[in-house]
């Protein structure tokens, strides 16, 4: 938003003065101009300086490419408010209402749409960061709005925007699924991960601690934080001291955080364990889906072996078997236990697993796309580098089946079926870019 200077120019009143004639006078005079003028031009140097040099400018906040400012681009009015409690209404008998972060997202995107076809009360904020094509995110956005669900552009460090969204609707529940995702990117922007996954889940932990009523918070973690872990299959019980990444410890420093909410301010917090979610309208710096424009293009894809010929393998988890277990646990979260940023009693905190329990090796599902896509692979195979990749990841998801109901329905095969259908519908067989 731009800023306006009004600069008012008072005149100033002649008066009628005797000019000295002598020579020691006018020097003096000239002297004295010479004065004004020069700080009357530091003046207006430093008017300049404080008006139109953005902060943002110099900071290293704002230097970062892969993320819009924290300014949100523009909200408020009387329409904009109409909308969001349009969006935002419940329409079933028992329905819930939800902020949904990060609703452009991959996950956020099945969530919103499974949660407003069910009745439910629905709102999007998304920042929409160019991480990757920003083209795809303005595509699931529209798929939104003709679902019903209104996505506000703005960035989960906006204090004043995220209270303004509470004062004018008194969400329920929090889906909080922002944040800076990939485990290679954190080694080349760290800074991103901190912005967004730690310092943005503090400001969304702030608001809701401090409204009135405090919401229920389910949010992502990530399978990442089991790091080097070598007991199969992960359980949430394992130790998670141990992170792999600079993404891993920002998550493992995300679900400290909410246990130190859930204990000083009684918030309601489910943590979720995604173990590598895929399918369509999924994220382009996925595997699955760069393999799948790589092999249409007859480009080579990497395969990663781990140590000593090892096989690299990942428990390849559908996005609707997600989507089921995202509102389970937004269904079975209790209240929060706080009022007016201060703890009552004893609040829920969970953390649960969500994946596939079928760890299937990297090499078998570029097997499953050469079949989908009837085209031949060039297989690079080359040894998994140290940028905070595991060679493999195996859900535990018992918990979360006795907790939730959660119970996975899609192989990989099926899965893969559906998300290449997509893929080619989308991108027209490979001929549309695919960043």
């Amino acid at each position: 938003m731009s800023q306006m200077m009004h600069i008012d120019n008072i005149p100033s009143t002649p008066g009628k003065f005797k000019m000295e004639k002598s020579p020691y006078n006018r020097l003096r005079m000239h002297f004295s101009l010479a004065k004004l003028t020069f700080w009357s031009l530091v003046f207006l140097g430093l008017i300049f300086v404080f008006f139109y040099r953005s902060p943002a400018s110099s900071s290293p906040v704002s230097s970062d490419l892969s993320r819009r400012s924290l300014r949100t681009s523009s909200y408020g009015g009387p329409a904009w408010e109409m909308r969001i409690k349009a969006s935002a209404k419940v329409r079933s008998r028992n329905g819930i209402s939800v902020l949904v972060t990060g609703a452009a997202g991959f996950v956020g995107t099945h969530v919103s749409v499974a949660l407003k076809r069910r009745g439910d009360g629905v709102l999007g904020l998304d920042n929409f960061n160019d991480y990757y094509d920003p083209s795809l995110k303005r595509a699931r956005q529209a798929l939104l709005e003709r679902t019903g669900v209104y996505v506000v552009e703005g960035d989960i460090n906006d204090t004043t925007l995220l209270k303004k969204l509470f004062d004018i609707v008194p969400f329920t529940h929090v889906m909080h699924l922002a944040a800076q995702a990939g485990v290679r990117y954190a080694m080349e922007n760290p800074g991103s991960y901190v912005h967004s996954n730690i310092a943005g889940l503090v400001n969304v932990l702030e608001i809701c601690k401090s409204v009135n009523p405090q919401p229920a918070i389910v949010w992502a973690s990530s399978s990442s934080v089991y790091g080097l872990n070598t007991k199969v299959p992960f359980s949430e019980k394992d130790r998670t001291d141990q992170p792999a990444s600079l993404y891993a410890a920002t998550k493992k420093a995300g679900e400290e955080i909410a246990h130190t909410y859930n204990h000083i301010y009684g918030l309601s917090l489910t943590g979720l364990r995604f173990f590598t979610v895929y399918g369509p309208w999924g994220r382009p710096d996925m595997a699955y889906f760069f393999f799948t424009r790589d092999i249409l293009k007859g480009k080579s894809i990497p395969i990663f072996e781990a140590a000593n010929h090892g096989t690299v393998a990942r428990d390849f988890t559908y996005i609707d078997d997600i989507v089921k277990g995202c509102l389970a646990a937004l269904d079975t979260a209790e209240k929060s236990t706080g009022s007016g940023g201060k703890k009552k009693g004893a609040a829920q905190l969970r953390v649960f697993n969500l994946g596939n329990t079928s760890p299937v090796p990297v090499s078998d599902l570029v097997s499953i796309l050469e079949r989908l896509l009837k085209v031949k692979a060039k297989r690079l195979v080359m040894k998994l580098p140290r940028n905070g990749d595991v060679p493999f990841t195996h859900a535990n998801i018992s918990s979360a089946h006795k907790e939730l109901g959660y119970k996975p329905t899609t192989d990989l095969q099926t899965g893969l079926k559906k998300f290449v259908r997509w893929y080619l519908n989308y991108y027209g067989n490979g001929k549309k870019s695919a960043q």
